[in-house]
């Protein structure tokens, strides 16, 4: 059953091939056996699950249906989870038991969903490896000696290595797209606002976005359909109507715009990856698809901006974690001030130090207009650029990393050759875009991953060509050897 989509799942479901209890326990089986090696989540969630699951199957057979109804899938550990350790992997939360669920956690719980865990993440969100995590580092299950990419990189290992069909992500800068790219998912970050941000521990605001990771467009599809919608307890949702994405996955893609930016096409890119880009877009043509190359001129300014932007954000939204309220608490300060600094010195690790220590700095009297003030700038041109490339084009399409997965440990020295990994993904953070990372091949046996990118609430454009794209490759298909 571990090979089952979540579209599979339903459809068994329906049909009565499987109970959702019988599943659930096959699979928590399965994480107990496997995650060992994968060290992918932080808490199992065994009876709630199995609770859940029993639910689901009274429903059905009161005649409910849905396609979520009765599914297995995992949160990813800074969706706060009602009397459930919410960690964030962090040590200042190891001790938390959120109070309340999540929108995405009750959305996804109404609408049938089988919690069965927490999975593993880079601390606060702050990585693009998944080694930052106090819980120690998640390892790629294409190669355990290579990192799943990150902040969700607990989650992606968990789906890739088919421990459950679909997990929950969070994506700052693209870390739902750049896990799901090298551990051979397919990944969706939706428009800023689609998706709740309440109950989602925050790393920066304005950029930080919910969304799901699954082996195919079809699975994120149903994902997404649980999770987006508009909350009123979010000030930054947005009430705009959430369309029926599995509907739109068989449209055809002929005259279909695509826009290649050749920016992307740097000396810094892979040539390998290069050729795989070029292949899918061949792919893409044979099916009616029309491609230009077009132009994101100030795409050079994204990572400095973002690196301004993010940690400004941070420092600010981690100024609660002090030791006070909630989380960690040193032992035995003298005063408040030595409760503040130890608290905050022993419950923070390296990479959210350095990115609270950066945006305290780019938020200082003296700095702010010099360095925040600047990006927020650059971000407004970038946003500037997508929106003059979507007057000639429906979608843009390039890679989603510059590189196939690192060994473990490989960047830990230099944190700037880890930043950069993110240099395709985080402009649609910073302009608020959808983006969609899918399978497009291997390098050294590693997968690499395509993206593409979508005007604001075209989740579902995105979807279909993923999903008319899979229909014709099998990349997403392969699964890891030993899993």
């Amino acid at each position: 059953m571990h090979q089952l989509t979540l579209a599979e799942i339903a459809r068994g479901l329906a049909d009565k091939k499987f109970s959702s209890e019988e599943l659930t326990k096959a699979l928590l089986a399965r994480i107990t056996q496997l995650d060992p090696q994968l060290n992918s989540f932080i808490s199992l969630t065994e009876d709630l699950a199995l609770t859940q699951a029993k639910a689901a199957d009274a429903r059905r057979a009161n005649g409910e249906s849905g396609a979520l109804l009765g599914a297995p899938i995992a949160h990813k550990d800074l969706f706060c989870t009602q009397g459930i350790r919410t960690s964030c992997g962090s040590k200042m939360l190891d001790n938390f038991k959120a109070p309340y669920d999540a929108t995405v956690v009750a959305k996804l719980a109404a609408a049938g969903a089988v919690t069965l865990g927490k999975t593993n993440m880079d601390e606060f969100a702050m990585g693009s490896a998944n080694e930052s995590s106090y819980y120690g580092a998640v390892k790629n299950p294409w190669n355990l000696e290579h990192v799943p990419g990150g902040s969700s990189g607990g989650s992606a290992a968990a789906v890739a290595a088919r421990l459950l069909p679909a997990a929950t992500g969070t994506d700052t800068g693209g870390s739902i797209r750049q896990p799901a790219a090298l551990t051979n998912l397919t990944g969706v970050k939706p428009t800023y606002g689609r998706v709740s941000r309440w109950g989602m521990i925050a790393y920066a605001s304005s950029l930080d976005q919910g969304g799901p990771l699954a082996r195919t467009a079809e699975d994120c599809a149903i994902l997404l359909q649980g999770m987006a919608g508009f909350d009123p307890n979010d000030s930054t949702s947005i009430d705009e109507p959430v369309p029926d994405y599995s509907a739109s996955l068989n449209g055809s893609l002929q005259g279909l715009r695509i826009g290649v930016p050749k920016e992307y096409f740097s000396a810094g890119l892979d040539p390998r990856i290069a050729e795989l880009i070029h292949n899918s877009v061949k792919e893409l043509e044979k099916l009616g698809a029309v491609v230009k190359e077009i132009s994101l001129p100030n795409m050079q300014h994204a990572i400095p901006a973002y690196y301004v932007i993010a940690p400004a954000e941070a420092s600010s939204n981690l100024s609660r974690f002090d030791g006070v309220r909630f989380g960690y608490r040193c032992e035995n300060p003298v005063n408040l001030i030595d409760l503040y600094k130890r608290s905050r010195g022993e419950g923070f690790g390296p990479e959210v130090q350095r990115r609270i220590m950066v945006g305290a700095y780019a938020l200082s009297a003296g700095y702010y207009d010099a360095y925040y003030l600047k990006a927020q700038k650059i971000r407004r041109l970038i946003k500037n650029d997508f929106m003059a490339a979507f007057n000639e084009v429906d979608i843009i399409l390039g890679p989603t990393t510059p590189n196939p997965a690192w060994k473990l440990g490989a960047k830990n020295s230099d944190p700037v050759a880890a930043y950069l990994e993110d240099v395709y993904t985080i402009t649609a953070n910073l302009a608020g875009l959808p983006g969609l990372s899918m399978p497009a091949g291997f390098v050294d046996g590693l997968p690499v991953g395509v993206q593409l990118l979508a005007p604001y609430f075209q989740e579902g454009r995105l979807l279909n060509v993923a999903h008319q794209y899979q229909l014709n490759t099998d990349w997403h298909t392969r699964t890891p050897t030993g899993f």
